[in-house]
């Protein structure tokens, strides 16, 4: 990255300065970096925990599919999910607070045997896919923060404080090489004048 800055004093206490904030702020984002990493591999572990829980669910229930023709799909319905919101290294990440069903009432009497259970199956096969979701959100979400924090710190390690450092470099040399020329101007100037009164 080229840096635009002039050769002159002010232009370096600028560059410094800015050097300065990067060279701060680049441990607290090294910092948040790992911490969204290992909160975004946690996120995906219990992703998949949950997606594989609800695998062995639904083939357990496989035996059931004939039953499951009978079965009234308008008895159970999810009436809310409450998320709430949980902070993780600076992002707003979802939490799943609760699942609440409506309940259609049915006869126990006219109903087969097994619809109390099929209603129970329903609900834990909701709770389990809804939660799965929210946890999918939220890798999401961490993965994304992740790319960006890891962008930012690749652009300060690998091209702002370097770029910085070359210029504040540069700005030194330029200004010591115009010290030692007016240096350089000076004793000339004073070699010739004391020449010039030895002759006269």
């Amino acid at each position: 990255m080229a840096i635009k800055f002039q050769y002159n004093k002010t232009a370096q206490q600028l560059l410094e300065k800015q050097l300065k904030v990067r060279e701060r702020a680049l441990p607290t984002l090294k910092n948040k970096e790992s911490a969204l990493r290992v909160e975004v591999k946690r996120a995906k572990d219990k992703t998949q925990e949950l997606q594989e829980q609800m695998s062995v669910k639904l083939n357990q229930y496989n035996d059931m599919a004939k039953l499951w023709g009978e079965f009234d799909t308008s008895l159970v319905r999810i009436k809310d999910v409450n998320l709430d919101v949980k902070k993780i290294a600076g992002v707003r990440t979802p939490v799943l607070e609760s699942v609440s069903f409506d309940m259609k009432p049915f006869s126990l009497f006219n109903s087969p045997v097994w619809t109390l259970d099929g209603v129970n199956i329903i609900k834990e096969l909701a709770q389990l896919a809804i939660e799965s979701e929210v946890f999918h959100q939220k890798m999401v979400l961490l993965d994304s923060a992740r790319k960006k924090t890891t962008q930012k710190v690749n652009l300060y390690e690998k091209v702002q404080i370097p770029g910085y450092q070359d210029a504040i470099l540069k700005i030194k040399r330029f200004l010591e090489d115009e010290e030692n020329l007016s240096k350089s101007a000076q004793k000339i100037v004073k070699t010739r004048q004391q020449k010039m009164e030895v002759e006269s």
